[in-house]
């Protein structure tokens, strides 16, 4: 009886000592990031950024997002439904981190899709139909093509605009931008400057609605 109690004390002490360690771990992190974010707050944003929602809202998401991650087609919803319900007081404005193979591919079709005024719908649809072209094993960007013609889009011009070189130095300038502020996994959120405490679609939530509350 008593080394099974022993074994229980030392189980708990264990699980203990790994959150207490976690946390802390957490915590550094994030006030790493905010110093990051304090001395490089020029990176958040650029000239060049696509940005939706009231111009003048005073909360802003910056989302720092890669088209194949699957971690950011599940926030996709979750960032919209923010926006939704704080409609007019929330602005979104989407940096790239292309990590994935064939990722680059896939903003340079992003940004084809800008000038043609259709970027939240290839978006959209790069989100529902990610798991037929980006798979991690064999990517295959060119499958979106289909997806495209499917809904109608104007493919010759697509094509022709996502060669233009400006694209390749949006994608640069977006990638070091990241490194700058600590954005080195996606989808990475800043919600006016700051970082998320931790990770999660709750830690988004909360945030946006402190800010709103405070801005409001």
């Amino acid at each position: 009886m008593k080394q099974t109690n022993l074994v229980i004390i030392a189980v708990v002490l264990i699980v203990g000592a790994f959150a207490i360690g976690t946390f802390l771990y957490t915590s550094q992190q994030n006030q790493s990031q905010q110093g990051l974010v304090k001395d490089n707050a020029d990176a958040l944003i650029k000239p060049h950024s696509f940005r939706t929602g009231n111009p003048k809202a005073k909360v802003t998401i910056v989302e720092f997002m890669d088209p194949a991650c699957e971690t950011c087609k599940h926030f996709h919803p979750f960032v919209k439904d923010l926006m939704s319900k704080n409609r007019g007081k929330v602005k979104l404005v989407i940096r790239y981190a292309p990590f994935h193979q064939g990722s680059d591919y896939m903003v340079a079709i992003l940004e084809a899709a800008r000038k043609q005024r259709k970027f939240k719908q290839v978006l959209d649809l790069m989100f529902e139909t990610q798991s037929t072209w980006a798979s991690h094993h064999k990517p295959d960007p060119q499958a979106f093509w289909d997806v495209l013609q499917r809904n109608g889009f104007d493919i010759a011009s697509l094509q022709m605009d996502m060669t233009d070189p400006a694209i390749r130095k949006v994608i640069d300038q977006d990638l070091a931008d990241g490194a700058r502020l600590g954005a080195n996994k996606t989808p990475t959120f800043f919600v006016n400057g700051k970082p998320l405490p931790s990770f999660g679609y709750e830690q988004l939530r909360d945030l946006v609605n402190a800010e709103v509350a405070a801005n409001y």
